[in-house]
């Protein structure tokens, strides 16, 4: 099925999905080594000192937010 359609300019690639978690891995890892870049050094920031805390400030009910759920 692949043996025309796999050519040099637009190859497939086949991901051992057994373990569904090493295949999402095993696919980030592969994408991103595809992909060349450089390290860069980034500049130096110099901030601002910080300024005082809002005495006013009250934080929201955490039930009004969406939160993306802790798996890890």
């Amino acid at each position: 099925m692949f043996a025309h359609t796999d050519v040099e300019d637009s190859p497939w690639w086949v991901v051992e999905a057994d373990s569904k978690k090493r295949a999402r891995l095993n696919c980030i890892s592969h994408l991103l080594s595809r992909i060349p870049y450089q390290d860069v050094d980034p500049p130096v920031l110099e901030l601002p000192p910080r300024g005082p805390a809002d005495p006013d400030y009250e934080r929201p009910p955490r039930d009004s937010m969406r939160y993306v759920p802790e798996r890890f």
